[in-house]
């Protein structure tokens, strides 16, 4: 079976199981499906989502961004502090932010391609400058009173649909056309497959990579920027652990941690499905340990599953931009990329 095919498969089976883990949550909780709740569930997952389009896109290079919980944190406090305690206006406390996303992204890029460090050292590195950082920024303490009109964003509605919703869609819109309607986004995927191979069919990986970890950088300051509108209270600790929330998300939807394969749509649905499990058992009061415990285990079967089925379709592994195992490009030849599907 292709790889095309296997992919559509994978985007069955997860369908299936947001459908499967819906049903169950409505048969344990009866206010699951209370339209309440399930307005609830989106706005809680606008953040997440957003940020997993920027994350799916460095994935499918080979890549990975441990830092974007941190920069969550980081983003919130400063965005919290220039309006709370230097009085900026908010629509310009959220430039800012975009724009510090954005340099922190162009940041790790340029690590990453100047120096050959793998991301995952670059990456991790930086979510503990950062962690630093936001709670020097902070002290450690809650940072509040933020104008009225700060918090529609995260909180208001036109109609029924909520504005951060609205948001999500915006932004998944973006990264749609990306991923499918430019070749930047078809280099993404070459990339991913082989760094080498696409290199000497022309493709400049270098100002390809910068774009995307720069983009992935946007888009988290964005969701942070939304999650501080929910919350109205910036915290130092606001990001700790979001980076496997979004990482659970995107290889639950087929987006491989070794790069090449992968879609939007599948991201999407992870997306979902990690906001439909948190909220379902909260309904259920289970322990936040046993919550952790049980993300814990579904990322790990989820990553075991990605490696398993890569292996399966006879391509060597590379994990974090390192390869393992894999022939020179020269003997090994150029590859066709994955198809994106959405």
């Amino acid at each position: 079976m292709t790889s095309n095919f296997m992919t559509r498969l994978h985007g069955l089976g997860i369908v299936l199981v947001l459908v499967l883990l819906i049903a169950a949550f409505s048969i344990m909780s009866p206010n699951f499906l209370d339209a309440n709740n399930l307005f609830n569930i989106l706005r809680q997952v606008t953040t997440l989502g957003i940020v997993a389009v920027g994350f799916a896109f460095v994935l499918l290079t080979g890549g990975i961004d441990l830092s974007v919980g941190y920069q969550v944190s980081l983003y919130v406090v400063v965005c919290g502090m220039l309006m709370s305690q230097f009085d900026v206006p908010w629509p310009l406390a959220i430039l800012v932010v975009l724009v510090l996303g954005v340099g922190i992204g162009l940041i790790n890029g340029i690590i990453i391609t100047v120096t050959g460090v793998a991301p995952l050292i670059v990456t991790l590195s930086m979510m503990t400058i950062l962690n630093g950082v936001s709670y020097l920024l902070s002290k450690g303490l809650p940072i509040s009173g933020f104008p009225r009109e700060f918090s529609v964003l995260g909180q208001g509605s036109l109609g029924i649909i909520p504005i951060s919703v609205l948001v999500l869609a915006l932004v998944w819109a973006v990264g749609y056309f990306i991923a499918n309607k430019t070749s930047t986004g078809r280099y993404f995927y070459a990339i991913g497959n082989n760094v080498e191979a696409a290199r000497l069919s022309g493709v400049n990986t270098r100002r390809t990579l910068l774009f995307v970890y720069a983009v992935c950088g946007l888009f988290t300051a964005i969701g942070a920027v939304l999650l501080l509108s929910r919350l109205n209270s910036a915290q130092s600790a606001t990001g700790a652990g979001f980076e496997f929330s979004v990482l659970t998300a995107c290889v639950l939807g087929g987006v491989s941690v070794m790069g090449g394969r992968g879609s939007l749509f599948g991201a999407f649905i992870g997306v979902l499905i990690v906001g439909v499990l948190d909220n379902g058992l909260v309904l259920l009061n289970v322990s936040e340990y046993v919550q952790l415990v049980i993300k814990g285990v579904i990322l790990l079967a989820a990553v075991i599953y990605d490696a398993m089925s890569k292996s399966s379709g006879g391509r060597r592994k590379q994990i974090g931009g390192v390869s393992l195992g894999r022939k020179p490009a020269a003997e090994e030849g150029p590859k066709t990329s994955t198809v994106p599907l959405g």
